[in-house]
């Protein structure tokens, strides 16, 4: 027995395998649950690392539309996070195991319809994330200089839909409308000195972008108050720091603070703390002359909801926005931003939004809830559809960290094991798994990438990435990717 995932894992070999006639059963071919994962993020990996753990004979094909692996881990972690994504190392081990395999340039909804997944597996489950995001809805949102957060971090972390992304960085002023990590990682990489992004593995295109850009400032402006950001401790203190910048914090926003947050949790309280002192308490000397000299500078607007985009004379290019200035109704995490009739304008030419990630449904047979964007489920069930299953984000909406993730995923695992136990995924109609995807593939001209083929072009991009002192150099294009390989 194991509980890493706060529920009781039942494993092969335990006392359950005793019930009358499951050891006669065990002997038969028929019993190799043939299991596929859509989606190779953090999500399918984990899926799927549980699933081989906790049952001897199971067999997991993680399918992946992309020629390379691990989702977010690759394409929105920051470059500057190498840490974040040594969980790569763990995917890598799973990939190798015998009873697992990858199978990439392969998209679930075109080249593979779901229902033919279900044909060909005892159990379908969905990892495939959030690839799209949420739109502001408001007037201007269209103009050139207005980007989607998502769309800059896959610009400058290789993401293939978004190599031709050329974001305008000509404005000495930015605005990133959202006060989660995802917004201090954007801010975080435009005003990064140089000499630190060089080491990491961003984009050889979006180096030479940010090499030329002429942002100075960024503002993070938020529509609730200091107690609502969303943001880490980690990643605030990571822009205090940062070098060559100084925080620009009103007084006045943390004023009086310091009582309001004596009964809140201890990481929310800590994060409070950091955001006073750096606003109220006078620096340290060798602080305030970093500051002192700064070139360019970061900070957060509270109480501010965008209302509108406003076009340059020409009408094509973004020259600012205008926000409500809204107040708070009720208090901590429920608190609500309302309208206080007031306007304010702030002239910039970029803007970035950072308001959350949306999942889509991946063919027109799968429930979908489009209002919560997730596929609805009890535990990872999909309702509705025995057999299908869901993990990550398109089961419970893009929030959260990677080990949020983590149990989330051993959970849906545990869902499937279950069902595998108790008869409701019946093993006794054999499947066929990839072997017949294989055909269905082959008949439409698809060709597979497999972990091997993978880790050609991770040696490839080792191999450009030592030359220019990175730790990699990231191929950004899936045709290039595919002539490595010979495919």
């Amino acid at each position: 027995m194991g509980s890493s995932c706060g529920r009781v894992c039942w494993k092969w070999g335990s006392p359950l395998r005793r019930l009358p006639g499951f050891s006669r059963l065990l002997s038969t071919a028929a019993l190799v649950p043939q299991i596929c994962v859509v989606g190779s993020g953090p999500a399918g990996f984990y899926t799927a690392q549980h699933l081989l753990k906790h049952h001897r004979l199971a067999r997991v094909d993680i399918y992946e539309k992309l020629p390379v692996p691990f989702g977010l881990v690759r394409f929105g972690v920051a470059p500057d996070h190498p840490e974040v994504k040594n969980v790569i190392n763990t995917f890598t081990q799973t990939a190798h195991s015998d009873r697992c395999a990858y199978y990439g340039n392969v998209t679930i909804g075109k080249d593979v319809m779901v229902k033919e997944l279900q044909r060909a597996y005892h159990a379908v489950v969905l990892s495939y994330g959030a690839e799209d995001n949420r739109i502001l809805g408001i007037p201007g949102e269209n103009l050139s200089g207005v980007y989607s957060a998502r769309a800059f971090v896959g610009w400058y972390n290789g993401l293939p839909e978004n190599r031709d992304l050329k974001p305008d960085l000509s404005s000495e002023t930015a605005v990133v409308l959202g006060q989660g990590n995802v917004a201090l990682d954007v801010a975080r990489v435009l005003l990064s000195p140089l000499n630190i992004l060089r080491k990491t593995d961003i984009t050889e295109g979006s180096l030479a972008a940010i090499a030329c850009s002429k942002v100075k400032r960024v503002w993070l402006v938020g529509r609730r108050g200091p107690l609502q950001v969303a943001f880490t401790i980690k990643e605030l203190r990571e822009m205090i720091n940062l070098p060559g910048t100084r925080p620009l914090l009103d007084p006045a926003d943390f004023t009086g603070l310091g009582d309001v947050i004596k009964d809140v949790p201890r990481p929310r309280k800590r994060l409070t703390e950091l955001m006073i002192k750096s606003a109220l308490e006078k620096p340290g000397e060798k602080e305030a002359a970093l500051w002192a000299s700064a070139t360019k500078e970061w900070g957060l607007k509270f109480r501010r909801s965008p209302l509108e985009v406003l076009p340059a004379t020409d009408g094509k290019q973004a020259r600012g926005i205008r926000m409500a200035v809204t107040r708070l109704e009720g208090s901590g995490e429920s608190a609500r931003a309302v309208p206080t009739g007031e306007v304010e304008e702030l002239e910039c030419g970029l803007i970035l939004s950072s308001i959350g990630y949306r999942s889509l449904p991946l063919d027109s047979s799968i429930p979908f809830d489009p209002k919560l964007g997730i596929i609805p489920n009890r535990l990872g069930r999909v309702q509705g559809a025995p057999g299908l299953y869901c993990s990550g984000w398109v089961k419970r909406g893009p929030t959260g960290v990677i080990i949020t993730t983590m149990n989330d995923s051993f959970d849906t695992a545990q869902s499937v094991l279950e069902d595998l136990q108790t008869g409701v995924l019946n093993l006794s109609n054999s499947k066929e798994g990839f072997k017949s995807v294989r055909n269905i593939l082959h008949s439409r001209g698809v060709h597979p990438v497999t972990f091997s083929d993978w880790e050609k072009i991770d040696a490839a991009e080792v191999a450009r990435g030592k030359l220019a002192g990175k730790p990699r150099e990231k191929i950004v294009d899936p045709r290039e990717m595919l002539q490595l390989i010979s495919h």
